[in-house]
């Protein structure tokens, strides 16, 4: 069920759960691509998302979208998951998906993904729509790989 109080004026966490993790937006979104010169003329031609960084070594092309990100991944490419099946009608093609933690407080979010039951990745510095700073890569039930990011650090 959708809540009726949820509207386009509000500030980020205002209908926030209350706890460690508040929720503050999509920060990116990862794409497995085949064919990375139809991906990127139909997200920056068709869609408006320039380009905003490229590692073209890796297979990588971050699009901006908005406050947010949309990378594209070459599955040809070096950050391709190695066991990950090749997108088509059958497998998908999304990598994960990263939410936008604030405030960020390790040792919180650490304790509460415990007590749920969550094993959590090592905290590193990733890139993301702000800018490099923390994360914690970690699994949903179903195995979607869900990233959390905290705020830029550089």
């Amino acid at each position: 069920m959708i809540n009726d109080s949820i509207n386009d004026n509000m500030a980020p966490g205002d209908n926030a759960a209350p706890g460690p993790l508040n929720v503050t937006g999509l920060d990116h979104v990862v794409l497995r691509i085949r064919d990375r010169d139809a991906m990127l003329t139909f997200y920056t031609d068709v869609l408006g998302c320039p380009i905003e960084r490229s590692l073209e070594e890796l297979g990588l092309f971050q699009l901006r979208a908005g406050r947010s990100l949309i990378d594209l991944i070459d599955v040809a490419g070096s950050l391709a998951r190695p066991d990950g099946d090749v997108p088509d009608e059958t497998s998908r093609n999304m990598d994960h998906l990263c939410l936008r933690v604030d405030p960020w407080d390790e040792a919180a979010i650490r304790t509460h993904l415990a007590v749920n039951g969550v094993t959590a990745g090592k905290t590193e510095s990733r890139y993301g729509a702000e800018g490099a700073g923390p994360s914690i890569y970690l699994s949903d039930p179903e195995g979607n790989v869900v990233e959390l990011k905290g705020p830029a650090t550089d």
